[in-house]
């Protein structure tokens, strides 16, 4: 993980739940996650049964520029959130918050990651792609209250990206 300064990405921490929830809402405001949901996971990423892995791109003015959290069961890792700020998107962000999970699935022994993305998000869907990622199939009505479809998707390991390093 690359140290915590701008644009560089860290552990998430509890301090960084509200600036988090803003970025949360502004990129997924249909479906968006509570506050309560943040502070489950979080408490899940530290000790010595953690099975969560939380990162943070800080951004001007104490602002979250991206945040992306993993969960690791047994040999498989699923992606539970990736989001960017708008202003962000298309400069590599994404990706390196992907890679950085991959790094932690991997670390923890995972050969399988899957995620859910909605189907209408095409952008995602391209870089999941572009990083081994297959879909599986459709969760209907997976996102709420929107009632929005999923695309399940998933990646096996052993697999080398370029864009990982």
């Amino acid at each position: 993980m690359t140290d915590g300064g701008p644009g560089g990405l860290r552990e998430m921490r509890w301090w960084d739940i509200e600036p988090v929830l803003e970025l949360e809402r502004a990129v997924f405001p249909e479906d968006a996650w509570s506050p309560g949901m943040f502070w489950s996971e979080l408490a899940l990423a530290h000790g010595p049964r953690r099975s969560r892995h939380y990162v943070v791109a800080d951004g001007p003015g104490g602002a979250a520029a991206g945040y992306a959290g993993l969960a690791v069961a047994g040999d498989q890792a699923d992606v539970q959130t990736i989001a960017v700020a708008p202003d962000r998107q298309g400069t590599g962000l994404g990706a390196r918050l992907l890679t950085e999970l991959l790094a932690a699935a991997g670390a923890a022994g995972c050969g399988e990651v899957f995620l859910e993305v909605r189907v209408d998000n095409a952008r995602a869907q391209r870089l999941y792609t572009r990083f081994g990622f297959e879909p599986l199939g459709i969760r209907r009505g997976y996102y709420q209250p929107g009632n929005h479809d999923a695309l399940v998707m998933r990646r096996t390991a052993p697999h080398d990206h370029p864009d990982e390093s």
